[in-house]
């Protein structure tokens, strides 16, 4: 009985980590096909990070030094690009999209579920919304960008975007800004200050 027992347990043991050896290869694996679609050096990805390059130009998203990357990158066909500083976060369930640029500066704090968009993605006009939904369905990412309107957003050094918040395009948020949680920002952020609320408003200046 307890020789069947030890043989139970060694297969166990076996299976187990062949299980592990298999998610760890994965995950490597996943991480090595990532760094293909970006520029920089000594950055760090996880196994939940996703780098979309619709344009497949690793040069038009940049990553800086010491910097951790969780979320999301995503640049459009049509355009986009993003560059984010030295030493920097951006949080799990993050999305930063870009179909023009987004330009994140260095020591930038972006929490979890974070949504970064530098375009309001479709159309305004109903009937070429629909339209041009269907040639996505049916052809893939766009290669022009149509009547999309975008326009880029920066984020400056030291900001600190907190979770569930949202940056909409054309907005700069000064350095050293606090984003309050929840937020939604449509117009510009002020160095040093701290941010609220939907549409958010200011809330008190920072030392």
């Amino acid at each position: 009985m307890k020789k069947i027992l030890i043989s139970i347990l060694q297969k166990i043991v076996l299976r187990t980590s062949l299980h592990q050896y298999i998610v760890r290869q994965y995950q490597n694996d996943l991480i090595e096909s990532n760094r293909k679609k970006v520029t920089g050096s000594n950055y760090v990805f996880y196994p939940e990070t996703i780098i979309t390059n619709m344009q497949n130009k690793p040069e038009n998203i940049i990553i800086g030094n010491n910097s951790h990357i969780r979320g999301t990158l995503l640049i459009f066909g049509y355009g986009g690009k993003i560059s984010i500083g030295n030493d920097c976060y951006i949080g799990d369930g993050s999305r930063v999209w870009s179909g023009q640029e987004v330009i994140i500066g260095n020591d930038v704090l972006i929490a979890h579920h974070v949504g970064i968009v530098d375009t309001q993605a479709h159309e305004i006009n109903a009937n070429e919304r629909a339209q041009r939904y269907k040639e996505l369905v049916a052809e893939g990412s766009w290669k022009d960008k149509g009547s999309i309107e975008t326009s880029p957003i920066i984020i400056k050094d030291k900001a600190w975007i907190s979770f569930n918040s949202i940056i909409l395009k054309g907005v700069t948020i000064g350095e050293g800004a606090i984003v309050a949680a929840g937020s939604v920002v449509t117009k510009d952020v002020e160095p040093y200050t701290l941010v609220g609320g939907n549409p958010a408003v200011f809330i008190k200046k920072l030392n």
